[in-house]
């Protein structure tokens, strides 16, 4: 008996000494999460004409270029603004018309090309788009100003664009007449394109302009355009506001239901109808996401944010080795962080039957997948078929629209270096890390044509504000359209040597 305690003393103090050891590799791993960088002082001034500025945004603002060909009212195409606004750029920016080479590509979208004194770098590539989404009907009185009335209140420049995204075509313009009107002349060539139809795919704007350097053979050192943003408040307790910078976006497919039956009199059912059938598909689809996971850009970013946390959960962050199904669990009962861990799940579309007395024909419904970098279009069918087990509901591509996730930049290439850099220059306290970007941009045509592709806008938000784009009551700050202008200028000083 007496060997036995002793046994089991020994082995008490052996999972002691175990359990010891592991929290003081715990704190050992919280130690090492670096220190948040002292905050630096701006060094780029809003411009001096900043109130001029904002008048020419809202100039664009108010002319309603609106994507969406078939679907105004009365089913008439929607009016091609796009020239008009090519007129508003030439009179508002004469320098940079007088001195960059400007092509019009598919009729709307711009490219402009600033020819550096050294041909043998390569270009830098920046990016925005000129046309705006509609305004939801029914939703126009809700407005505080109207959405393209261009109205200047409140400190804001308000409407349609403002946020998505006039306010980045308008300020990089700004910059570069700021910069030709100082003498600046860059060593690299800096490439300015401009699309018309991003909200549409950009299939003839942004796909267009890089068929074009496709064919001339350029390729850019970095392209940067929209996607993410400086967001404060993203997560309880974070101490300083955080800029993710978009090394990748996510790719897009929707996937088709289908399931037949004989139909028939409601009274004598089968133990599935069509409905049921697809309905049960639909269930089991959502009850099996695909895996969660910390690798790739988006859970890269959710780990940066370590140092900017309270302990506890810098503690959980710095042992994510160990730690990671207990995160990922948490992560996931967030719909903003859940959709930077994993392919996302939404079923949007579901139908069948003509009568409630008669069993349908056949049903139907439709899933939409927002890929996360490293799963394809095929391992999402795959593990569809998989999930719902059975072989009596068809699955197939819903559409045309399937794109794969976009390749994944590199978070030390110099393209990521040099924008933190000008980011610094004009926020920075703000926390920069890389990022995911869940929606689709223009960027998925430009990496074709550039060495890696990143996606950000230092605009700053809160959680609530992110309605704003896309919805009601659009708008930026005037103050943070100066930072913009700011950034961009920096961007250019900085990348273009």
């Amino acid at each position: 008996m007496r060997n036995k305690l002793k046994l089991l003393w020994a082995v008490l103090a052996g999972v002691a000494v175990l359990l010891l050891l592991l929290i003081m590799a715990m704190l050992v791993n919280v130690l090492r999460v670096p220190s948040l960088p002292p905050v630096g002082k701006v060094t780029a001034a809003a411009p001096a004409d900043l109130a001029a500025a904002s008048e020419r945004l809202a100039a664009a603002v108010r002319i309603a270029t609106v994507s969406g060909g078939e679907g105004s009212e009365g089913g008439e195409a929607a009016v091609n603004r796009f020239p008009e606004l090519h007129r508003l750029l030439e009179t508002s920016f004469p320098r940079t018309h007088a001195q960059l080479r400007r092509e019009v590509v598919d009729g709307s979208s711009l490219l402009y090309t600033w020819q550096g004194s050294d041909p043998s770098l390569q270009p830098v590539l920046l990016t925005a788009h000129m046309d705006v989404v509609p305004v939801e009907p029914g939703t126009e009185d809700k407005w505080r100003h109207a959405p393209f009335a261009g109205d200047i209140a409140d400190g804001y420049v308000w409407g349609r664009g403002t946020l998505d995204m006039k306010h980045a075509v308008m300020a990089t313009f700004e910059g570069v007449e700021h910069l030709l009107a100082a003498g600046f002349r860059p060593k690299r060539t800096i490439l300015l394109a401009f699309g018309h139809d991003e909200e549409l795919g950009g299939h003839h704007g942004a796909a267009r302009i890089a068929d074009l350097l496709e064919q001339r053979k350029v390729r850019a050192r970095f392209s940067l355009d929209e996607g993410s943003l400086i967001v404060d408040g993203l997560v309880p307790g974070m101490a300083r506001p955080v800029a993710p910078i978009g090394l990748s976006e996510k790719g897009y497919v929707s996937l088709q239901l289908t399931a037949t039956a004989a139909g028939g009199h409601s009274s004598m059912p089968p133990p599935y109808t069509a409905v049921g059938r697809v309905s049960r598909a639909v269930a089991r689809l959502e009850e099996q996401p695909m895996a969660a996971s910390l690798d790739g850009p988006g859970g890269a970013g959710l780990l940066a944010l370590a140092p900017a946390l309270p302990f506890s959960m810098r503690a959980g962050l710095a042992n994510s080795w160990l730690l990671e199904p207990v995160l990922v669990r948490q992560l996931a009962a967030s719909n903003t962080t859940n959709a930077m861990i994993r392919t996302t799940t939404a079923p949007t579309m579901i139908s069948g039957g003509v009568k409630d007395n008669v069993l349908p024909a056949d049903a139907k419904a439709v899933v939409n997948f927002r890929l996360a970098p490293g799963d394809t279009v095929a391992k999402v069918q795959a593990h569809v078929v998989q999930a719902i087990a059975d072989p009596l509901v068809k699955v197939a591509v819903d559409g045309a629209t399937a794109t794969e996730a976009s390749p994944v930049a590199d978070r030390n290439g110099p393209g990521y270096q040099l924008i933190s850099a000008a980011l610094a220059t004009v926020a920075p306290e703000a926390l920069v890390t890389p990022g995911l970007v869940v929606a689709g941009t223009d960027s998925r045509h430009y990496s074709r044509v550039s060495d890696a592709a990143y996606r950000f806008l230092p605009v700053r938000m809160t959680p609530p504000d992110i309605a704003r784009i896309h919805g009601t009551d659009e708008r930026i700050s005037i103050a943070n359209y100066g930072e913009l202008i700011a950034f961009y200028q920096s961007l250019m000083r900085l990348s273009a040597k």
